[in-house]
């Protein structure tokens, strides 16, 4: 019998990122990516996480081909040079993107016994067993969890096409939970857990440039370098051996290892017999060191005054029951030092595009709805219409109305959940009237208020409505607006209720009369 050949697969040659032109779905390798980004209108990764991970990726190949990542340019050198590549109807130099995918320096096989791509070799060894191919795939049941909606199990594990594989491997990098993997020893310690840390983007929702090609999107997605910077920068497929677990983490420099090298998770894929597909993975920790400080420049920034200096500064939550139009206030306003939340780095460096293209720039959304630990709720995305005009730069006035709008909104969701809250115990409980006392002596745990969840889900449709007029009236009181918008959701989710509880109709009347009286603040109303 002839011996088997070795499993192969190449991330820059192999089709695995799914792409769009016009209405022409395929996949395509990361060279055919750069060497056709101008007739590329998007990419089409139906996996939101997986997206804004290659999004990073892409970007620093970008600043790679292009030179962008030289730290010697002056800020004006670096705005010139990305305009003149804007400009160009040919897209990205066919010479240079061959030359780093051909570097031998680089090493793109994913199933390398040596450098795999973005994997770690030694967990072959270092692991006593592999942790299961269902484990590698979000949305699989693995483990001990029961598969209630899943024909997957781990009785019958189902091989996955590496295409796929590769999508889900970059989840496990940017957003993997904390805890539970492989246990992997290293020298003679061999933890039994993920080092206690969870991917550095995980429950959070990045903001992306979106061009009318990729071309534009992946020269709009390089961030600039802030301050100096004099120790090497690579990538994980750039380094001539795998990270080891033991050393303390490199510098973050820009732009490689701030957007691809800190990664808390170390994989190792298990492939079938010819590469085509994934049998199992080796899922464990990466480091026991903790990361160290760096901005990703996607993220939202908020600072709390209030906590631990470690603490101080953190990235905004992702919420999928949140709108993109509630996140617009984060992304036209200036940075201030006053503020309590940052735009992200990269919609500093939006205002040196040309006219044209900054013209035509839209966002895209992705978001993972998680805990900090290793629930996931769902993930999503969204495109906004061209809003740069609207910036704090360009358009103060109407950039200054729109944060005034999104507070106003935001400001009557609480007070609409809390007085949805209060109208509920007012209508079971009587008004007037003390809790129920348990046989302890202390209060009874009360149901909880059905009326808040489906007051603010009736709300932020009407409160949208409300936003966009607001900006086309500019002479509109917000406050009235939303007080509006929230009075007509209250009214709505205890329309039955109210026909039908003794005390409802009064203490709804008395959460709408609250509801457009000015804004008092309470503590107890802020929680909410």
């Amino acid at each position: 019998m002839l011996p088997r050949a070795p499993a192969r697969f190449n991330a820059a040659d192999d089709h695995w990122i799914d792409i769009r032109r016009g209405t022409t779905y395929r996949q395509v390798g990361l060279r055919e990516l750069f060497l056709h980004a101008h007739t590329i209108d998007d990419l089409a990764i139906p996996i939101a996480p997986s997206a804004s991970g290659l999004l990073r990726i892409a970007a620093a190949i970008a600043a790679r081909i292009t030179c962008l990542d030289d730290p010697a340019l002056s800020a004006d050198q670096w705005n010139a040079r990305r305009r003149d590549l804007l400009s160009s109807p040919h897209g990205f130099d066919p010479a240079a993107v061959n030359a780093y995918f051909d570097n031998k320096a680089h090493c793109f096989e994913v199933f390398h016994p040596l450098r795999p791509w973005l994997q770690d070799p030694l967990l072959a060894t270092q692991c006593k067993a592999p942790s299961g191919i269902n484990k590698l795939v979000f949305g699989r049941p693995a483990g001990n969890n029961l598969a209630w909606m899943s024909p997957h199990h781990d009785l019958d594990p189902v091989p996955v096409p590496t295409a796929q594989a590769l999508q889900h491997l970059l989840i496990h990098h940017y957003y993997g939970a904390s805890g539970g993997g492989t246990p992997r020893t290293v020298g003679r310690r061999a933890p039994r857990h993920l080092g206690g840390r969870s991917g550095l983007l995980r429950s959070t929702v990045s903001f992306h440039p979106l061009g009318r090609t990729l071309h534009e999107t992946l020269l709009a997605q390089i961030p600039k370098l802030t301050g100096e910077q004099t120790d090497p920068d690579v990538c994980p497929w750039e380094n001539p051996a795998p990270q080891d677990p033991d050393a303390p983490p490199a510098p973050m420099t820009w732009p490689g290892r701030i957007l691809t090298g800190r990664s808390q998770h170390a994989l190792l894929l298990v492939p079938g017999s010819d590469g085509s597909q994934v049998s199992d993975v080796y899922l464990t920790w990466a480091t026991q060191h903790p990361p160290l400080p760096a901005t990703d420049p996607y993220l939202v920034i908020h600072t709390k005054g209030d906590t631990k200096p470690e603490r101080r500064r953190c990235p905004r939550r992702a919420d999928a029951d949140k709108a993109w139009w509630r996140e617009l206030d984060a992304l036209l306003l200036a940075p201030d030092e006053h503020r309590a939340f940052r735009r992200p780095q990269i919609f500093d460096t939006l205002n040196d595009l040309p006219t044209h293209t900054r013209s035509s720039l839209r966002v895209r959304v992705h978001g993972f709805d998680q805990d900090s630990k290793v629930n996931n709720r769902r993930w999503y995305t969204a495109i906004t219409p061209p809003i740069l005009a609207w910036a704090q730069e360009h358009d103060p006035e109407r950039a200054e109305r729109i944060a005034e709008c999104v507070a106003a909104a935001e400001h009557h969701a609480r007070r609409l959940t809390y007085l949805a809250d209060q109208a509920w115990k007012e209508t079971t409980q009587g008004p007037g009237r003390r809790p129920t006392q348990s046989p302890a002596g202390k209060p009874a745990k009360q149901p909880a208020s059905p009326w808040p969840a489906p007051a603010r889900a009736a709300y932020w449709p009407l409160a949208e409505h409300a936003f966009w007029r607001l900006l086309d009236q500019p002479d509109l009181s917000a406050r009235h607006a939303f007080a509006t918008a929230a009075e007509q959701a209250l009214r709505a989710a205890t329309a039955d209720d109210a026909a039908r509880l003794r005390h409802a109709a009064r203490a709804i009347a008395a959460a709408v009369a609250e509801l457009h009286r000015p804004p008092r603040t309470r503590p107890d109303e802020d929680r909410h």
